[in-house]
């Protein structure tokens, strides 16, 4: 290839790019207007029924009106005009600019703090409401309403009444792109009680460096919740891992973002012995290994010991000049905190500890026809483990 060729190659591959940002900006900027526009549909329509008291007949035909004016546009149907009626009630003037004060705060931090998120519901703003008409366009579209989806918004308004919450899932959806599925199984399952609000046992901040110590306090959560995981009669560790490494997406989506699977009983070969912790993770934002152990009981105050070991390991042999040290997260089936507490005092190694729950919505008479262990570890042996690639 000459250097025409190089350089014309070279000049498709920027303009794609740019085409691909383009693409980019518009179909946000186009959600953007609609969302404006479905702020404003909503305004007045609760304007008409505060002045001059419609009923949900007038919607109705409002809803057939409309659709015959533009039979082939989507998104006017009765439901979704009542919609647009709850999201401007929900998100008036005053709370439009009380939501863009607190996300230009959170721009600058690397997490919201709890105290932060909840006084968004307390905190009075000192601004100058404007008229619900007189609201600039563009104070909408800069304001973090208009960067996630319609379908994102319904979820919000159906299951999260809260306006802290609310802004907080925000935040997340636009961080990881969040579907609208995830985002209603987050909501439902309590993440951000899970994640922000629970008091997380652990000495991240004694063995870490800051930024690295708040981010992994950030991201533990308690309890994890493994529904996906059949709480069978009598399960033991390698039984529940089994399950773990088996549904590895969902397990990973439970975790949060940034994890990457290394290995389930990663092999470590010390003083002539062998050890093998339960499950080994790297998290990509952190830049540290991860390990996971379980414990299918409730916690006993030995158990960081077996961990603590694990790290100090993985410290020396995996990781290198350019990674965080390395962390321990320990998931038990209950815990008293006092206790645990206690058991993490003195150690050197970054550990968390915090507990887990799997489903147990199967029926008792069918669990009998659920795989063995032996069958889902035969079924196993089949998947590559990256941890082999490594060996």
């Amino acid at each position: 290839m000459d250097k025409t060729e190089i350089h014309y190659h070279d000049s498709l591959k920027t303009i794609l790019t740019l085409i691909e940002n383009a693409q980019v900006k518009m179909v946000m900027a186009a959600n953007s207007q609609l969302l404006w526009a479905y702020w404003q549909i909503g305004n007045e329509l609760n304007e008409r029924i505060k002045q001059q008291g419609w009923g949900s007949k007038v919607i109705a035909n409002l809803s057939k009106d409309i659709r015959s004016h533009y039979p082939t546009v989507k998104g006017f149907s009765e439901r979704n005009l009542l919609y647009m009626r709850q999201f401007a009630e929900s998100y008036h003037g005053a709370t439009i600019f009380k939501l863009n004060h607190f996300w230009s705060q959170v721009k600058t931090i690397t997490q919201p703090s709890v105290a932060l998120i909840e006084s968004i519901d307390h905190e009075l703003i000192p601004i100058t409401q404007p008229a619900v008409a007189q609201l600039e366009e563009s104070t909408f579209l800069d304001s973090i309403l208009a960067k996630i989806t319609w379908s994102h918004h319904l979820v919000l308004l159906d299951k999260c009444p809260n306006l802290g919450k609310r802004f907080w899932y925000m935040l997340n959806t636009l961080e990881y792109g969040t579907s609208k599925n995830i985002l209603r199984m987050q909501i439902e399952s309590g993440l951000f009680e899970r994640q922000i609000q629970q008091k997380k046992i652990n000495n991240f901040s004694a063995t870490l460096p800051k930024a690295q110590s708040d981010f992994a306090n950030y991201l533990l959560k308690d309890p994890y919740i493994f529904d996906f995981v059949i709480a069978k009669e009598h399960a033991d560790e390698r039984n529940i891992e089994t399950q773990l490494t088996q549904h590895i997406t969902k397990f990973l989506l439970e975790l949060g973002q940034g994890f990457a699977f290394v290995g389930k009983q990663y092999s470590l070969k010390v003083g002539g012995n062998t050890y093998y912790p339960d499950l080994l993770f790297y998290h990509i934002k952190l830049r540290c290994y991860v390990v996971v152990e379980l414990k299918a009981r409730a916690f006993e105050p030995g158990d960081p010991s077996q961990l603590n070991f694990y790290l100090n390991v993985i410290n020396d042999q995996l990781k290198n000049d350019q990674d965080q040290p390395s962390i321990g997260i320990l998931l038990c089936r209950g815990k008293n905190e006092i206790v645990a507490k206690y058991a993490l005092q003195g150690y050197t190694a970054a550990i968390g500890i915090a507990d887990y729950q799997l489903s147990d919505a199967i029926p008792k008479n069918l669990r009998s026809t659920l795989p063995t262990i032996e069958d889902l570890e035969n079924e196993l042996q089949n998947l590559p483990n990256p941890a082999d690639e490594r060996n």
